[in-house]
């Protein structure tokens, strides 16, 4: 178990679960579509999804563009604000376009269903959901997941792109963040 800033952080998917889960996500993409022209755009939702659609991206085996969008909800918290906020816009438009939202983690659905509405008002042909994580116990809004690494408890995580105050995207695995033990008072 590694030690963050006095932290315990436990393993929860392995570097290479990872791996081979987002080869699965990267074939059933292509296999959805295989024949729609070089129309398909992964769009990452930043910062935490870069990772993930870093890997992602070089799974699917077709044509396409990325694209990336800033949208927050979380700002240094563990939980999210409920308050969404859109910190970059995309670059290219997506009228016409397949585009799959590529996101690090659905927990409250607030963010993601904000984020899929404002981008169907772009008259993109369709919009598609992957998700590395889903968390259902977090959940306050429905939102159709169309691609899913795992389904995990309630438990705040970190690595794989996923951070705690900006911290942790670059461990190789997915961990969770668990307090450390009190210490013990002198003497006992």
């Amino acid at each position: 178990m590694l030690e963050l800033d006095g932290k315990r952080c436990r393993e929860l998917y392995s570097a290479a679960k990872i791996a081979d889960r987002v080869a699965e996500l990267g074939r059933e993409i292509t296999r959805d579509f295989s024949g729609r022209g070089r129309d398909l755009v992964l769009v990452g939702v930043m910062k935490g999804s870069v990772i993930f659609l870093s890997d992602l991206c070089r799974q699917v085996n077709l044509p396409l563009t990325l694209d990336l969008i800033g949208i927050a909800s979380y700002g240094d918290e563990t939980r999210s604000s409920g308050v969404v906020k859109v910190t970059a816009d995309l670059s290219h438009p997506i009228e016409g376009k397949h585009v799959v939202v590529v996101e690090d983690i659905i927990d409250t659905g607030l963010t993601a269903e904000y984020l899929l509405e404002n981008l169907r008002t772009r008259n993109p042909a369709s919009v598609k959901l992957c998700a590395l994580l889903h968390k259902p116990s977090r959940a306050k809004t429905e939102v159709p997941i169309d691609y899913l690494g795992f389904t995990i408890p309630d438990e705040f995580v970190v690595g794989y792109g996923l951070d705690h105050a900006q911290r942790y995207r670059n461990l190789p695995y997915i961990g969770v963040v668990e307090p450390s033990a009190p210490s013990e008072p002198d003497g006992a």
